[in-house]
């Protein structure tokens, strides 16, 4: 199976079977069997498909008149991933793509889609990379009009088209070095570190951290920077009392214990006993023994007193939309604003379980005023197009 098929799996599988692009794609690039460089050219063609679906959808309509929704599901998905291609996919000769192409939408949806297929492929291609820049700012950059909406009311027009922008390029490579397994750390890549955050490693080549020897032994976690600040706002101490209100999968608990020298007592609270269970294993993983983990709903929990706080609670997700292809196409304006509501009860509870003198840390990985500072004024807001990690709001609250 080549790249191109793998990656129209993923993109048909995202949009006709509401799966997740970023949990599907390592199953089927295995079953594709690809080489590291057929593996990199699947991961782009269908991460960058699944993100710009709006934009190649309406250049099919526009430019070859044929509305998506009238098209099969598997050669709605071909002729996207072909589009993509064509429109955003530098390097790759835009006759190689309608030809490639047309074979993928022969092999996956019949032979007598060939003409059908090149006819759109060829008007999309006539256009052009430039087509695209003509478009407004939300339908250019592939963004639901009320994404567009709050950042542009946040961070203005151009910081608002920088962001988006910067959400649709590959995420930094990050790992989060563990000192609870100390030792000598090659990864074989180049790599930089940050001096806010001594545990971070930036990894500037590419590096399978999911299948390395170093996550597996526990020495490495894969996290951004932006994720890492948390932890290191809350600052626990070896012997504290911290609890971890919202816990899996368990990155931030693993920094935690770490800060804390694995002495003290560790709670992590986690509501679905299956994510639990993950994270028990996570941090054993880790050399972890200060933790201990609790299954209770977040809003319900109420043992004992903490020194430290960390409450991370659902949110938008809108500063990981770079590592989460779909994630843009789940979120809506109302359910941005139930989940807002939720946080400030959380947040509430969570302050009545905080010690004299304690501190309480609040964090969420997105990228909105009402999620943000509507909730905890005063805090820090990394932006990826600024800061170059995930877009994180993180207060003392």
């Amino acid at each position: 199976m080549s790249a191109r098929r793998a990656a129209y799996e993923v993109v048909r599988r995202t949009f006709e079977e509401g799966a997740y692009a970023d949990r599907i794609f390592p199953a089927e690039a295995d079953r594709a069997r690809l080489d590291d460089r057929d593996r990199r050219l699947a991961m782009r063609l269908a991460y960058g498909t699944v993100q710009r679906v709006r934009t190649l959808d309406h250049a099919m309509e526009t430019l070859a008149s044929r509305p998506p929704g009238d098209l099969q599901p598997t050669l709605r998905a071909a002729l996207r991933v072909g589009a993509y291609q064509l429109l955003f996919a530098s390097g790759i000769p835009a006759r190689a793509a309608v030809n490639e192409t047309v074979e993928l939408a022969k092999a996956v949806a019949g032979r007598h889609t060939s003409g059908l297929a090149n006819a759109v492929l060829r008007r999309v291609a006539d256009a052009g990379p430039g087509w695209v820049d003509g478009l407004p700012p939300a339908l250019r950059h592939s963004y639901p009009d009320w994404v567009a909406q709050e950042w542009e009311a946040m961070l203005g027009e151009a910081g608002a088209v920088a962001l988006m922008a910067a959400q649709n390029e590959p995420p930094e490579l990050s790992v989060r070095v563990n000192t609870l397994r100390p030792g000598p750390l090659d990864l074989g890549v180049p790599a930089h570190g940050d001096p806010e955050l001594p545990e971070a490693l930036v990894l500037d080549g590419p590096f399978d951290v999911a299948a390395s020897r170093q996550l597996a032994e526990g020495a490495i976690w894969p996290q951004s920077r932006g994720s890492m600040l948390p932890a290191r706002l809350l600052a626990p101490e070896p012997g504290m009392r911290v609890l971890d209100l919202c816990s899996a999968p368990g990155g931030k608990a693993g920094q935690l214990a770490a800060l804390m020298e694995d002495r003290g007592r560790l709670v992590c609270v986690e509501r679905h006993p299956g994510r639990a269970a993950a994270l028990e294993r996570t941090l054993a993983g880790q050399g972890v023994t200060c933790a201990e983990v609790t299954v209770a709903d977040a809003l319900e929990f109420r043992a004992g007193w903490f020194d430290r706080i960390l409450l991370d609670p659902p949110c938008s997700g809108l500063g990981v939309l770079a590592g989460r292809p779909d994630a843009r196409w789940r979120r809506t304006l109302e359910a941005a604003q139930e989940v807002a509501a939720l946080q400030r009860r959380m947040l509430d509870h969570a302050r009545g379980l905080l010690a004299p003198g304690g501190r309480l840390v609040y964090s969420v990985c997105t990228i909105r005023r009402d999620e943000g500072e509507g909730v905890v004024p005063g805090g820090r807001q990394t932006l990826p197009h600024r800061d170059g990690t995930d877009g994180f709001y993180v207060a003392v609250a």
